[in-house]
Parts: structure tokens; C-alpha cells; sequence
């Protein structure tokens, strides 16, 4: 009976510490440094889906929390912060600001999500992931860094443009550039005249993150603009604390890393007096000049930047100032480059309205040498000084003709006259600017109303004087200028809806709806100062307009974050096309299941482990000419004008018109699954993916008699991409003082044209008029190169004018030409190390590519022997005459597979090497040091195996650079 008693005792209390243990727990979530109240934070228990989300004063209450639960805080920008339920339940709670959870912050369309809750192929980078280096241009922070994403600069020209193909060319004739979205604004990729790259307004500084939407299912929100992909980036913002400032310096050395092959004055002066009549013989001079020598130098670039980040008035802000000056290695090339940010981020109404504004003004002067003098170089005879004092060419070497006393009229221009006696300057303005109202609506928390406002407006002034004493054929001349003004506006507005809200704790809807607006507005003006002397029309107008309205909407919904469903639509019109296929539409699905949080894997060592599934359509027409559907009037040209009397007077003719011109329209099936284990010291995701694009848009013949002319762009095909990419991010060491990382990432691409009816010709070349030597053709990647089939002897020396006869018909023509490789690597690899112990940080970044190949234009044009001979003048040769042995050249030999090398290749871009000195007195420097262009291997012959659409023809080279730098935090 007693044990009895004692058991019913035990068990009446064990039940009444359980209830009693049962509590509300209520508290207030705080912004450490500024003590600021934090409204939207979730609040969960640990291990269950049971939670809720402070109001606007940071409150919350949970209910049935027991003794020992631990609550999950989690806030976005904030670090994740853990507290144990012991016998205190009113709670006041500190989160603090974490510049780590940008990684875990996904900017997308019209919104932002975790990165564990994105169902599209989306890569994110930050700050901390950028190429290290001289970067001049925004797209060089990401290169070799994000898998199927192909950056390729376009020269070595400073600040030059760069081309990005996102998992392949998805077009024939069109853009196939990304959009770019800078803090909510779509620019137009198309750039004013005397600008070099449309990205150089905004300072590599100020930037935060770029995030890359790849597959349709992530970018259909943006529509017909997305077709080629979409990167978004990010500027740094303000934060509300104390000022903290930033300033750097870097200084950097260009050096040229190599020259085209040629023959040497002796080798040249060999070839000339064993092959050269006497009269050719006797042209040959008594220097030695390296004319590449002549034309490159060491080049100096210097970047200094300041900015201030704080809290002014209440209201965080950031400011930067920006100055570049980066010389080219071609003499004469020069950047400078001044750049200044704000962004204010003030919240109002107890935080129901967050405003963020943004402006970004840029001025930029640029001075570009005459690239003719690189073309040049390669071929003016080595044996000629550069100047001659009895010259009337301002003391430069000239070949003059015998008759005229001028210079000869098939000669080249001396490479240093070109250089120095030509000035091409052009100075640009850009201001981007942006104001973005977020407001929660009273009343409906859960409703946020977004209103964006944004401007885009760039004008350039340029001009290029050449001076009288320029060698040339024509007696008459006395000097030319010709200058241009450009003008362009792009103005956007965005206004949607979006209702975020939870129900059940289970069930988490967020849903956008919105509409927006986009115009462009171009006004170019060019004058010509010889057409005004030779009574021409010397002036030139051109104005144009375009605007694209649409509607779109987007609703992401999970499950106890383990099953997600998004889908897309986006209604665009474009003023582009006739008013009957003016509007496209384009839909996307996508559903992601994170299997690492269902029950069966909570003993996993996965820490994710998500499996995605996307589909998506989205169209092009970027880079198609305004209203090709209506009747448009091209003047004629000045030796075209009709004579009435004694006057000529200029006609109108009216242009090709398509009243059927439609969409192109793209459409991917994209497969994922993204992981992590070992804590996260492993991540990675694999993507496979179809992306087909539909009535593709080229150039096509039309029946006599039934147009303005016989070629007009139509929809004419299809192509597919078929891929796979993968990413691995790992770090293999983390200690106190010392952690090692590793990025890799590999992805193959298969490109057809799947729907073609006649071949486009492509990829013309400098031997003979119109020659091209590649095509798109059905059945095969686009700019396949299409030629000839080189014999070649016992001794593997190519016979010249011995071509295979492919169809057996007994003579060579068009038709044994036959599809030899294309310019596209196949596959395409990134590895990227970087270790740090204590104060001391390295990283080393290289990138492959296999499988692309390149058609060397150079050793073509002037690898034949007579065309050192040509025109009473004397040219030097491309040392693959020692290969070939070719002796003329016509449009056969020009077609040669001789001349299409295997153009793969490993490039060690980049490495760097960092000293971080202790805080003194609050301040924090950093010295680095870094070597950019490190090693290219290749078994390419030319200059550089990486030239976008693969001709390699008279390309600046890429320079060495060795860079210098401090960084200093205080």
C-alpha cells in the first residue's frame, strides 16, 4: 500500500512538472547595434515547423514551449541565433548583422528568397568570390566562377567590352547577351558611341553580389528580355550604425605577353632575295625593325577608391568615389574613368515604408589608338625604318609611287603614323538612378506594395582628327575631322504586389503581381568634314524609340520548407512588332524537394539535399531594329544622287519590311539537385538541361518583285542546347589560423541548328570580297566552319591547291566543302583555390576549355608568299609560310582546314597574395599583390585561343599585368 502511495505521488508530480513545464513564451527581437526593434523574424522550435514571425515592434508570443526547447531566430542579413527555454520566458533577444548570410540571400525578379528556397538554377556570388586583379569591367568579377557561364573579353584594350554566353549562343542573328538588372533597373546592353563596355559606368567596388538566373523557370519573370539569361547585381548598401570608412589603391603594370609570329628582318631579307626579282630586291632597306615592338609599350594603370558607410540623420547611406586611369599597351590607348554612388535606405511609418535609392553617375574620357596600326605591324616590311627625314609625311616611312610622288595606293599606312598622327577621343557621361518604395500596407501586413521608379541616361561626344601629314594617295588632302554626339535614355517603372503569409505553420505562400514599363529613346548626330568639302551630304540624324509594357506574376509556395511549388507568367508587347504579334507570353513551373528534412534522412550526414525540376518559355527580339514592319525611307549615298539640270538631289528608297516578324521563343527543361554534407564544408549542385529556341529570327531571300529588296529578317528556324553542369564547393581544411577552399566547376553544351531552310553564310575574312568561312547550317552548330579538305605530303606539308574531292564528282567546287569543327569549347572548366593562414591569404584562379577551335585569318591573309611582293611594295610574312609553303592565295586556299587549328586551352588567370595588418587605433590595412594572365596553354599557333566567334584576325592582345595594392578599413 505504501509503495503504492509513493508510485501515484511520483506520478502526480512527474505530470504537474509537465504541465507546469508547458509555457507561453514571449519576448523582443532587437538590432544589436542599433537596438532598433526587428519585425518579420521567424521564431521556430527547434526540430518542428512550429513557429511564428515577430510584428513590427520585434513582439512575439509562442505557445506550448517547453523547458529545454530551443528557439530558432533567423532574420534575414542577420546572424541565425539559438536560445534554450530555461525558467526565464520573457526574452529579450540581440541579433546581430552577418555579412555570411548574403550567401544564404537570393536576389530574384521582383524579390528576394533563402537560397534553400529557390527552385530555378540560380548562382549566387559575393563580394568575397570575385576574381582578384585589375578589374576594370563588372563581367571580368565573375569569369571561370559560375559553371555554363562563358565570359570572353573582347581585346586587351582597357575597360574593352566583354561577351557572356549563358549555357550557349541561343540565337542566330540577336543579342545573345544576358540582361543585366543593376538594383532593380534592366539596362540597355547597346551603349552610346566612344564607350567600350555599356557595364563601365559602375565601379567593380560598389558591387555586392551578382546573382545569374540561367534556366527559363528562374528567368521567365522577366520575359522577352531574358531569353539569353539574366544577371543581377547588387550594389553595396547603407547600414544603420556608426560610419565605418574604406579607402584602397592599386597600381598596375601592362606588359605585352606576345606578338604574332613573323619573319625577322634577316629571315625576310632571305625569303626576298632568293624568291624576289632585282627591282623587288632593291626595295628591301638596311633597318631592323620588330614594327610589334614599335607599336606596344608598358602601360601603367592606377584605380583609387573611397566610400563611407553609415547612419546620417537616422538614415543608413552609403557614398563611394571612384578614380581609374589604365593606359593600353597599344601607344595612344588610354581610359579615365571617374565614378560616384549613393544609396540612402530609409524606413518610415514605424517601418511600414522602406525606401531605397540609388544613383550612379560616371564620366569618362576615352582616347582609342588607330587598331589599324596592329594589323599593320604584322605585315610592314621589317627592313624599313620608321622614319625618313626627307619624308613628306611628317618624317615617317612611306612607300611612295613612282608616278605621283605620293603615297602608293594599295600600300599600308605606316603603323606609328597611325598612332600618333590620328587622334580619336570621346568622352561619356552616364547617370543611373533608381528610387524603390517598399509598403507594408496598415491594416494588411502581409500585403507589401512596390512602386520602382528608374532612369538611364548616357551622352557621348567624340570626335577623330587626322592630320594633314597622314600618308596618303589622295594630293588633295589637308586633314579630316569627324564628330558624333549620341544620346540615350531608358526609363523604367515597376509597380506589383506582394502577399507573403503563413498558414497553419505548414503552409507559406508568397505571391507578386505586378506591371511594368520600359522605354528607349536614341538621338545620334554625325558630321563628316571631307563630305562637307566635296559638296556631300555631311550630316547625319538618326532618331528611334522603342517601348516594351508588360504584366507578370510569380507564387512560391512549400510545405514545412520540404516541397516547393513556383510558377511564372509574363505578358510582354513590344513596339518592335506589328500590332497582331506585338504580345508574347511566357509561363514557367517549377517544383524543388528538400529531402534532407523528411524523417527517414534525419541521421543523414547530408546537411542538403534538394532534387528541382523547372520548365520555362521566354522570348527575343533584343538587338532587332525598330519597326521592321512598317515602310522605312534610307536616303541614297552621295555618288547615287539624281540629277535634275545641273543639280543632283538625294532619293528616298523605301527599306525590307516583315508585317509576320514574331517572337523568337525559347523554351529549357531544366533537372537539379543541389547538396551539402560535412557541415557544409561540401557543397555543390549538377543541372541538366534542354533549351530549345523556336522561330528564330535571320536573314532571309525573298521572291523578286515582292519586297523593297531581295533579304529580309524572318523567323526561319529552330536551334536546341543540351547540357550539363556541374559546381563543387568545398574546404578541405578550416582551423583557428588556417582554412583552405576549393571551387570547381565543369559544363558541357551541345549546340544545334535543328530547323534551317538555306545556309547563312558567316564569319567573313580578310582574303577576297564577301569570303566568309563559317555557316549556320540545319543539322550543325551554329558558326561551323565550312571549307575545304587540305591534301597533305608524306611529310605532312600541305599541298597547295590539292583538295579532297568529297562527293566524287571529279573537280573541287562549293560543294566539297564540308563542316570542320566550331568556335564553341564543348566543355568548359573553372578551378579556383585560395588559403589563408593568420594574416597571410593567396588564391589562384584558372579556366579551360576544350573542344573550341579557331580560324587563324592572320596566317591566311599573310602567310603567302606573293603577297610579299604585291603592288610594287614589300610585306612581311606570317611565319606559317614556313608551314605551308603556300605561294598564292585565292578564295580555295584562303577555305583551307589548314587554317582551322584546335584552339583548347588552360589559362592560370590570376594569382594574388595578401597581408592583413592588425587593427591599429580601429584601423585594419591590407597589401596584396597579384599577376594577372599568368600562363595560357595551347596548341593554337596564333596570338590567344580565346576570341569570341573564333576568326582570329588582328586581335589586341591580352596583356601581363603585375598589380600593386593597399586596403584600408577605418
Amino acid at each position: 500500500m505504501k509503495k503504492f502511495k509513493l508510485l501515484l505521488i511520483g506520478i502526480l508530480l512527474t505530470s504537474s512538472f509537465s504541465v507546469f513545464a508547458q509555457q507561453t513564451v514571449k519576448g523582443v527581437v532587437k538590432d544589436k547595434t542599433s537596438g532598433d526593434p526587428l519585425p518579420g523574424v521567424s521564431v521556430v522550435i527547434k526540430g518542428t515547423t512550429r513557429g511564428m514571425q515577430t510584428d513590427f515592434d520585434g513582439i512575439f508570443t509562442l505557445d506550448k514551449v517547453q523547458t529545454g526547447n530551443v528557439l530558432v531566430f533567423r532574420y534575414l542579413g542577420f546572424s541565425d541565433k539559438e536560445v534554450t527555454i530555461g525558467t526565464d520566458f520573457n526574452l529579450s533577444v540581440v541579433l546581430e548583422e552577418s555579412l555570411e548570410s548574403l550567401d544564404e540571400i537570393v536576389v530574384v525578379g521582383y524579390g528576394s528568397v533563402r537560397k534553400e528556397d529557390l527552385t530555378g538554377t540560380t548562382d549566387l556570388l559575393t563580394s568575397k568570390d570575385f576574381n582578384k586583379g585589375p578589374i576594370v569591367s563588372a563581367q571580368s568579377l565573375i569569369s571561370g566562377k559560375v559553371a555554363g557561364v562563358n565570359v570572353i573579353g573582347g581585346s586587351g584594350a582597357p575597360g574593352d567590352g566583354q561577351t557572356i554566353n549563358i549555357r550557349g549562343t541561343g540565337s542566330l542573328s540577336l543579342n545573345s547577351q544576358p540582361l543585366y538588372v543593376i538594383d532593380g533597373i534592366p539596362l540597355d546592353n547597346g551603349g552610346v558611341g566612344g564607350s567600350r563596355n555599356p557595364l563601365n559606368f559602375i565601379n567593380p567596388n560598389d558591387i555586392e553580389t551578382f546573382v545569374v538566373l540561367k534556366d527559363a523557370s528562374s528567368t521567365a519573370i522577366y520575359g522577352s528580355r531574358a531569353a539569353n539569361g539574366v544577371i543581377l547585381i547588387t550594389t553595396k548598401k547603407g547600414k544603420d550604425s556608426e560610419f565605418k570608412f574604406n579607402a584602397s589603391s592599386q597600381t598596375t603594370v601592362y606588359t605585352l605577353r606576345d606578338k604574332v609570329d613573323v619573319l625577322s628582318a634577316n629571315q625576310f631579307r632571305s625569303v626576298i632575295n632568293t624568291v624576289g626579282t632585282p627591282a623587288q630586291v632593291a626595295l628591301l632597306g638596311d633597318a631592323d625593325t620588330d614594327w610589334q615592338e614599335e607599336i606596344y609599350t608598358t602601360a601603367i594603370g592606377q584605380d583609387h577608391n573611397f566610400s563611407a558607410l553609415g547612419k546620417i540623420y537616422g538614415i543608413p547611406m552609403r557614398a563611394s568615389l571612384g578614380y581609374s586611369e589604365h593606359e593600353g599597351i597599344l601607344k595612344g590607348d588610354n581610359l579615365q574613368r571617374t565614378t560616384a554612388s549613393v544609396n540612402l535606405s530609409p524606413t518610415l511609418f514605424d517601418k511600414h515604408l522602406k525606401i531605397d535609392f540609388n544613383v550612379k553617375g560616371m564620366y569618362t574620357e576615352n582616347e582609342f589608338a588607330d587598331r589599324g596600326a596592329i594589323g599593320g605591324a604584322v605585315s610592314f616590311d621589317p627592313t624599313q625604318a620608321v622614319y625618313d627625314s626627307n619624308s613628306q609625311y611628317g618624317g615617317y616611312f612611306a612607300w611612295l609611287d613612282a608616278g605621283t610622288g605620293n603615297q602608293n595606293n594599295l600600300a599600308p599606312t605606316n603603323p606609328l603614323a597611325l598612332l600618333n598622327l590620328i587622334d580619336d577621343s570621346a568622352e561619356i557621361r552616364r547617370f543611373v538612378g533608381n528610387v524603390k518604395f517598399d509598403y507594408k500596407i496598415h491594416g494588411l501586413e502581409n500585403l507589401t506594395a512596390t512602386v520602382n521608379l528608374g532612369y538611364d541616361t548616357s551622352n557621348s561626344h567624340g570626335r577623330k582628327v587626322t592630320s594633314e601629314f597622314i600618308p596618303t594617295s589622295d594630293a588633295t588632302f589637308n586633314g579630316s575631322l569627324t564628330r558624333y554626339t549620341q544620346n540615350s535614355d531608358n526609363k523604367v517603372l515597376d509597380a506589383y504586389l506582394t502577399y507573403a503569409k503563413t498558414f497553419n505553420e505548414k503552409h507559406n505562400l508568397t505571391a507578386v503581381a505586378g506591371y511594368a514599363y520600359q522605354s528607349f529613346e536614341y538621338d545620334n548626330y554625325n558630321y563628316d568634314s571631307e563630305a562637307e568639302e566635296d559638296g556631300n551630304t555631311y550630316e547625319f540624324v538618326d532618331k528611334s524609340k522603342n517601348v516594351l509594357l508588360s504584366y507578370f506574376s510569380r507564387a512560391n509556395y512549400d510545405y514545412e520548407g520540404k516541397y516547393y511549388l513556383t510558377a511564372t507568367v509574363r505578358a510582354d508587347a513590344s513596339s518592335k512588332l506589328n500590332p497582331d504579334d506585338r504580345w508574347g507570353f511566357f509561363p514557367s513551373f517549377a517544383a524543388a524537394w528538400s529531402i534532407h528534412k523528411e524523417d527517414f534522412m534525419e541521421d543523414s550526414f547530408f546537411n542538403e539535399l534538394k532534387l528541382r525540376v523547372g520548365y520555362g518559355e521566354i522570348g527575343n527580339i533584343n538587338g532587332l531594329g525598330d519597326y521592321q514592319f512598317l515602310t522605312r525611307y534610307q536616303g541614297s549615298t552621295d555618288t547615287a544622287n539624281y540629277q535634275f539640270g545641273n543639280s543632283f538631289y538625294q532619293t528616298f528608297r523605301p527599306e525590307p519590311i516583315n508585317k509576320d516578324l514574331r517572337w523568337e521563343v525559347g523554351r529549357t527543361l531544366n533537372l537539379g539537385v543541389d547538396f551539402a554534407f560535412l557541415d557544409r564544408r561540401i557543397t555543390g549542385s549538377v543541372n541538366a538541361y534542354v533549351k530549345e529556341t523556336n522561330d528564330l529570327i535571320a536573314s532571309s531571300i525573298v521572291d523578286p518583285f515582292t519586297n523593297f529588296g531581295n533579304r529580309i529578317n524572318a523567323n526561319i528556324g529552330n536551334m536546341e542546347n543540351r547540357g550539363l553542369e556541374f559546381n563543387l564547393n568545398t574546404t578541405p581544411i578550416r582551423t583557428d589560423n588556417f582554412e583552405w577552399t576549393v571551387d570547381y566547376n565543369i559544363s558541357l553544351n551541345d549546340n544545334t541548328i535543328t530547323k534551317l531552310s538555306v545556309d547563312q553564310p558567316q564569319g567573313g575574312i580578310s582574303t577576297g570580297v564577301g569570303n566568309n568561312v563559317q555557316v549556320h547550317r540545319e543539322g550543325e552548330t551554329a558558326n561551323s566552319f565550312l571549307v575545304f579538305q587540305q591534301v597533305y605530303d608524306a611529310n605532312g606539308k600541305p599541298l597547295e591547291g590539292v583538295f579532297v574531292d568529297r562527293n566524287n564528282d571529279n573537280m573541287i567546287n562549293d560543294d566539297d566543302k564540308y563542316i570542320n569543327e566550331d568556335p564553341f569549347g564543348d566543355v568548359l572548366m573553372g578551378f579556383n583555390t585560395g588559403a589563408s593562414y593568420k594574416n597571410w591569404d593567396v588564391s589562384i584562379q584558372t579556366r579551360a576549355s576544350f573542344g573550341n577551335y579557331m580560324y587563324n585569318d592572320v596566317a591566311a591573309n599573310k602567310g603567302v608568299l606573293k603577297n610579299a611582293t604585291n603592288n610594287s611594295i614589300l610585306s612581311n610574312l606570317h611565319a606559317d609560310y614556313y608551314n605551308s609553303g603556300f605561294t598564292v592565295i585565292n578564295d580555295r586556299t584562303a577555305l583551307s582546314d589548314h587554317f582551322v587549328q584546335d584552339a583548347s586551352f588552360f589559362k592560370i588567370d590570376n594569382i594574388s597574395l595578401g597581408y592583413t595588418l592588425d587593427k591599429i587605433k580601429n584601423t585594419t590595412f591590407r597589401f596584396y599583390g597579384s599577376l594577372q594572365n599568368v600562363l595560357t596553354i595551347t596548341d593554337y599557333d596564333g596570338l590567344d585561343p580565346e576570341i569570341n566567334l573564333g576568326i582570329d584576325n588582328d586581335f589586341y592582345p591580352r596583356p601581363r599585368s603585375f598589380v600593386l595594392g593597399v586596403n584600408v578599413n577605418f
